[in-house]
Parts: structure tokens; C-alpha cells; sequence
């Protein structure tokens, strides 16, 4: 038992364990994990095992949306400090003032988000289903979404609907330029540019499709172009390029590059087994109401 991949399935043995990477994680994650994908897919796959313990090799908000829909289960995170510096940007204080001042408002959440948030909630909803999801709303009601305002404002030109917007980003996103596309065009010409919705404006009206990271995947699958140039985390170019090793892929920017969720190390993840740490835990009042915002989610969730 030389090799930390060696040592990692053993402990997951051990611990009867499943290891879920995001599409983001560094490939050698994504290697030893038993399931790759979006944040919500990888939290309905896990709630699904027969596993008693779940390794999330994400950022907090993804364990913590794991745990609350598997309660049952012992939910780690390898590295505690790995956050979502959007979700952060909304406190459930600040949702609790907002929906003050909106009292007659829906309050649809990005999943992207605390679990004090989503408890404060009506709907969660992901990148791939904020569309149906706002469409399917009482037209008489207003909404606030939060707390991605790039998704808000894609999600808006999308269903027509005027929505009011949380100032929140991703800043890895917004480090994609719209001189970057050109560029990158200009280098591969004859390239599909594939671009998720937390981009910014002018990258968005720049891109051939605005997709999920599960959208992308799927997107490449079923398309007969050859060559892709990639406006997302550059994480998800080692899915890609697994997935589909005749295609071929480029990252639009050098510079999509998000440090939290370079934070998990196969080193890590084999401490994370063995001392089964750090559990992520979300209190059952706070667990209760978000669970309730993410099934109202799920019922129309389109593909995960």
C-alpha cells in the first residue's frame, strides 16, 4: 500500500465512504472520486449510496447542501477554509432585511449559497434549471433572486421576467473577458465558445451557448463540432478531456482559475478518511427549511 491513491481506497473501504469531486477539483481528485459532477447532481448521486460516509471534495456550501439532504450520513470536507467567496456575499441577515422590504416577493436562491440561506428560501434552483424553474412562478408575484446577479440577469433575459437582483458574483467568472474571447476565437477559429451564465454580460453575448458545467458536458456529447473553447472554471477541461479524448478543448483565459477549489490535495482527502474530518454538520431547524427549498427545486429540475 505505497501509492496515497492506495492508501485512499483503502481508508474509503474502511469507512464505507463515497468521494464526490465537482467538475472544478484538480484532475488527480477527480480521479480517485467514485462520482464527478455539478454540486446538486453530486449531492442527489450521494444521497442515493449505500455509502455511511460522504468525502466532498468541493467548497462548504456544497457539503453543507450534502448533509442536508442526507442527513443520515457523515458528510467531510478535506479542507474546512475551502469556501464560495459568492456565497458569502449574502448573510441571512441580509436576505431576512431584503425580504422586509419585498414582503410579497418569492425568494429564489442560487444553490451557490449558505444553508442560512436556503432556509430563508422559497425555491433553490442551479444553473441548468433557473429558467423553468422562474417560468413556472405566479407572474403576479415578484422575486428576488440572489445571489448571483449575472445568473439573475440571465435568467431574466431568458424568461422575461423582471427580477430583483442581489449584487453578488463569482469573481472567478468575472476574471473572463470579453478581449479574452476574441482572442481565443481568433486562435482557434471554427470553435464553439461554451460559457456558463455567472460570466459576465459581455461574455455571455460572446459565447455560442451559456451552460451548465453538467450542460457543457452533455452539450459536447451530443455535438458534431470537433474543437471547444471553454468559459468556466478551467477545472472541468480534465472532465472534458476524459469524457471525450477524440475532441478538443482550450481554456478561454489563463486566469479561470478558482483557489478554493484548488484547496483539496489527495493528501487531504486520505487525512479527511482517517481522522474523519472535518464534519460538516447543519442544525435540523436551519436542515428542515432549506431541505424544503432544494424538493421544491428538484420537482422540476430538468437533468442534474
Amino acid at each position: 500500500m505505497n501509492s496515497i491513491e492506495e492508501q485512499i481506497l483503502f481508508w474509503k473501504q474502511k469507512r464505507n465512504a463515497v468521494i464526490l469531486a465537482h467538475n472544478y477539483q484538480p484532475g488527480p481528485i477527480q480521479d480517485i472520486a467514485d462520482f464527478v459532477g455539478d454540486s446538486l447532481g453530486l449531492s442527489i448521486q450521494a444521497s442515493k449510496t449505500e455509502a455511511d460516509v460522504i468525502v466532498f471534495c468541493g467548497v462548504l456550501f456544497m457539503a453543507e447542501t450534502a448533509a442536508i439532504l442526507s442527513p443520515e450520513k457523515t458528510v467531510l470536507l478535506p479542507d474546512i477554509t475551502a469556501g464560495c467567496p459568492m456565497a458569502d456575499m449574502i448573510t441571512a441577515r441580509q436576505l431576512e432585511e431584503l425580504r422586509r422590504k419585498h414582503p410579497d416577493a418569492l425568494v429564489v436562491c442560487y444553490v451557490n449559497s449558505s444553508a442560512e440561506v436556503k432556509a430563508l428560501s422559497d425555491y433553490c434552483c442551479t444553473s441548468s434549471n433557473a429558467v423553468p424553474l422562474v417560468s413556472r412562478l405566479p407572474s403576479e408575484r415578484p422575486i428576488l433572486f440572489v445571489p448571483d446577479q449575472h445568473l439573475g440577469q440571465f435568467t431574466a433575459e431568458r424568461t422575461g421576467r423582471s427580477l430583483i437582483l442581489w449584487p453578488g458574483y463569482c469573481p472567478t467568472h468575472l476574471r473572463i473577458t470579453a478581449e479574452e474571447i476574441k482572442a481565443a476565437r481568433r486562435k482557434y477559429p471554427g470553435a464553439l465558445v461554451l460559457a456558463h451564465p455567472e460570466c459576465g454580460p459581455e461574455v455571455r453575448r460572446l459565447a455560442d451557448e451559456l451552460l451548465s458545467t453538467g450542460g457543457m458536458i452533455r452539450f459536447v456529447g451530443q455535438s458534431r463540432a470537433e474543437s471547444f473553447l471553454i468559459a468556466t472554471e478551467e477545472g472541468i477541461l480534465h472532465t472534458l478531456r476524459k469524457k471525450y479524448p477524440e475532441k478538443t478543448f482550450a481554456a478561454v483565459s489563463e486566469f479561470s482559475v478558482c483557489p478554493n477549489m484548488k484547496k483539496i490535495t489527495l493528501e487531504k482527502v486520505l487525512w479527511s478518511l482517517q481522522e474523519m474530518q472535518v464534519r460538516v454538520e447543519v442544525p435540523e431547524p436551519t436542515a428542515q427549511k432549506a431541505r424544503k427549498a432544494l424538493e421544491r427545486m428538484m420537482e422540476i429540475l430538468p437533468e442534474s
